[in-house]
């Protein structure tokens, strides 16, 4: 699923100064509820709220090559996280890497904003928590067929 991107500077700005904030080694998180998610509710498609996603790589990160890298693993992490943990919705995160994040593994960077976004209470429930207790257990997801009489 795509994501819908923070363009506004403003928000920014609001969300460095007034959103809740924690650093990991890699990458530093900023979170604020997001006072338009009721209109942007009504203009999705599917009629879900979202969050909107900024990732702020600055130069002291690296050159292009090396920011663009950071920004690339950050997006694939923060997917991998909302997929297999989910990500509460109608929030404003702020992803900034930090310089390490370019040295380290995809691993590193999925740890560090997991362990940044729990910190921060946004993970939501398990959406494979579910799926996956009926696939251990297919008994108790699907009742069993009663036998009919009359065919005895």
């Amino acid at each position: 699923m795509k994501f819908t991107a923070v363009t506004d500077n403003y928000l920014y700005k609001k969300a460095y100064r007034s959103g809740a904030r924690k650093s990991s080694r890699t990458v530093t998180v900023y979170v604020m509820k997001d006072k338009s998610a009721g209109y942007l509710k009504k203009k999705h498609p599917l009629k879900i709220k979202i969050n909107r996603i900024g990732i702020s790589a600055s130069k002291k990160v690296g050159g292009a090559v090396q920011r663009n890298r950071a920004k690339r693993v950050i997006r694939e992490a923060y997917r991998q996280i909302d997929k297999n943990l989910g990500v509460k919705t109608g929030y404003i995160i702020i992803i900034v890497p930090k310089t390490e994040c370019t040295e380290c593994s995809m691993k590193e960077c999925l740890r560090d904003l997991r362990y940044c976004l729990r910190s921060l209470e946004m993970l939501g429930e398990n959406k494979q928590t579910a799926a996956s207790a009926a696939d251990q257990n297919p008994e108790a997801a699907v009742p069993s067929p009663e036998k009919n009489d009359a065919e005895s």
